[in-house]
């Protein structure tokens, strides 16, 4: 049985489904402009009787913010211990991944294995092509034309393969519905490079990536792959970002295999 709920941390409330069973809770954080409904398909695929919970990060999907200065790890904090929660399997994608990786190294005690989806890294410094790419998207937002800022972001490159595939319209709908406030001005809190601690990574952590992600994921996967104590790499090839969607029912398999 699924029962949503409502929680308020400072300046926000998350949104978000829990689903009861036996055994270590497993928590989704989906990627940036998205909402929890991106799972929808992995979470399809994975075992019905194990706990689970699905939530909107600060400001997307569902859940509010009132504009204060945030980290989205330290919401996910707040959330577990509203819930009741003393260790989770984590598992994000994009900056989702961002988001679990940085609270597994913040609070190592909490988290009994985690998994990374085409992680973000807090911290990470872009290459020149991503920086001009993403300024050209927020300067659309920030002269109102947020309708050619969704269309430069559907268009990014991070996308290829996911245009190309039965997924498309699920992706496009998604950035449709992304009111893009984050474009605009965004409160997240400066944190230092968590590339300066991943040797501190202790937890067991699956790292599923694809082989057509950009430059920027491909570098930041390959960091975790090598600097993690205990990382398990699955690459996929012909799949690129967006793995919740253009592969969920191959990455819920794997996914639940490691959590087993």
């Amino acid at each position: 049985m699924t029962e949503e709920f409502r929680i308020a941390v400072d300046g926000a409330v998350l949104r978000g489904e829990r689903r009861e069973g036996a055994g270590t809770p497993l928590v989704l954080a989906h990627g940036f402009g998205g909402s929890r409904r991106d799972w929808d398909a992995v979470v399809a695929a994975l075992p019905g009787a194990n706990p689970l919970i699905a939530y909107d990060l600060r400001g997307f999907g569902t859940s509010d913010t009132d504009g204060a200065a945030y980290s989205h790890a330290d919401d996910l904090l707040a959330l577990l211990d509203a819930l009741g929660i003393a260790e989770a399997d984590l598992c994000g994608m994009s900056l989702g991944g961002a988001t679990v990786l940085n609270f597994a190294l913040d609070h190592p005690e909490r988290v009994r294995r985690l998994v990374l989806v085409s992680p973000l890294m807090v911290g990470w410094t872009w290459t020149a092509d991503w920086i001009e790419r993403w300024k050209a998207i927020g300067r659309a937002a920030r002269a109102g034309n947020m309708a050619q800022a969704r269309d430069l972001w559907w268009n990014h490159p991070l996308f290829d393969t996911v245009r190309e595939s039965p997924a498309a319209a699920a992706m496009r709908a998604s950035i449709e519905a992304f009111h893009g406030d984050q474009w605009v001005q965004d409160a997240q809190r400066p944190a230092l490079p968590d590339s300066e601690r991943l040797g501190q990574l202790s937890a067991p952590t699956l790292l599923l990536t694809g082989e057509r992600d950009t430059a920027d994921f491909r570098m930041i996967a390959e960091a975790i792959a090598a600097m993690g104590r205990n990382v398990t790499r699955i690459d996929h090839p012909r799949a690129g970002h967006m793995l919740n969607l253009e592969i969920a029912a191959t990455i819920a398999a794997e996914i639940s295999r490691f959590l087993a």
